[in-house]
This record gives structure tokens, C-alpha cells and sequence, in this order.
């Protein structure tokens, strides 16, 4: 298992070893002993999974504190252009974004600490994407920050995405921003 770290404190790209033979390959998808090595929570209490179409923006999503959730992503068919967002107020990167290819081929997995905002674009058919989640899902901390806000200026390489109505109507990422500084300062 490869462990990848980046300019952005927190959020680990993890490249399995890949056993291929004549009937297929067989990756381990999860390791608490290497989980732990890493310093990648091991303890996650709900999985969850989407299929996508093509062109597809599901996000930016993220749970409120005190439900924030750390989230272990990955591809078990097709293809996503991940992105990450960094949303915790005191950071010095804070509104940074990273972006990965995570696909079925590579087999790579996302760590997703708290405190990022989180959204993929579907690059295939019926892409099924899966992550374990360190935290139930809880509506009322339910947020998001708009897929196209132009401060945050991702590139997703798409012109004309799907995108739920839900988050089409997202707050831009200075909007969140002010909110969480109002509640910090009350």
C-alpha cells in the first residue's frame, strides 16, 4: 500500500498493491493495521454508494460539526474526477481544493478528514462510487457549497454537468464562509 500525502494537511491518496492474474485481480481495500500506520481513522460506522451517469456533479457535500464526517472514497466501476475542498476556518489553506482521478483500474482510495468539502464528477456510464463514513449521516448538518462558484474556480473539465436541483442552490463558498465566522463570533 502506497500512502500519498499533499500541500493540503490532512487528506491521503492510497494506492493499493494490485495482484493481477489470467482470472482477474484482487486488491485489500481496507487494513486496519495499515490504516492505523498512516494515521487513517479505522473506525467508520456507515458505507454508503451512488451510480452516475456521465457527466454528473454530485457536491460539494460536507456535514456540519457535530456531525462532520471523515470519508474513505473510491471507484468500484468506471471513473470520478474527485475534488476536495479545505472549509476549516482556521487553516492556512483554507479554500484550497485538490482534485484526483479515482477509477476501477487503479483502485485507489480517498481519505477525506473532517473539515473538507467533497463533490465528484462521473468521466463514465454508470460509475458506482462507495465510501465509509466516520459518522451517520444527520440531516440537520446536512451543507454543501455550490459545484461552480467562482472563487473556489475548480476545473471540471466539463461544460454542461448534471446537477441536482439541491445543488444547483448551494451557497457560494464565501456565503458559507461568513456563515461559519457569524456563529464563531456569537
Amino acid at each position: 500500500m502506497n500512502v500519498l500525502r499533499f500541500e493540503i494537511d490532512g487528506p491521503l491518496l492510497i494506492n493499493p498493491m494490485i495482484h493481477k492474474d489470467e482470472r482477474g485481480d484482487f486488491i485489500e481495500s481496507f487494513s486496519k493495521r495499515q490504516f492505523e500506520k498512516h494515521g487513517i481513522p479505522t473506525e467508520f460506522v456507515q458505507d454508503n454508494q451512488s451510480r452516475s451517469m456521465k457527466n454528473v456533479i454530485r457536491g460539494l457535500h460536507f456535514q456540519n460539526e457535530p456531525h462532520a464526517q471523515g470519508k474513505l472514497v473510491r471507484v468500484t466501476s468506471g471513473s470520478v474526477l474527485d475534488v476536495i475542498v479545505d472549509i476549516r476556518p482556521d487553516s492556512p489553506t483554507l479554500g484550497m481544493h485538490l482534485k484526483f482521478l479515482l477509477d476501477d483500474q487503479n483502485c485507489n482510495i480517498l481519505w477525506v478528514p473532517k473539515g473538507f468539502a467533497h463533490g465528484f464528477l462521473s468521466l463514465t456510464e454508470n460509475t458506482v462510487f462507495c465510501y465509509k463514513c466516520t459518522d451517520y449521516y444527520n440531516k440537520e448538518s446536512e451543507s454543501g457549497i455550490h459545484w461552480n462558484d467562482t472563487t473556489l474556480n475548480i476545473d471540471w473539465g466539463v461544460a454542461v454537468p448534471t446537477v441536482s436541483d439541491k445543488d444547483s442552490q448551494l451557497p457560494t463558498f464565501n456565503e458559507y464562509i461568513a456563515s461559519v465566522q457569524g456563529v464563531k463570533s456569537s
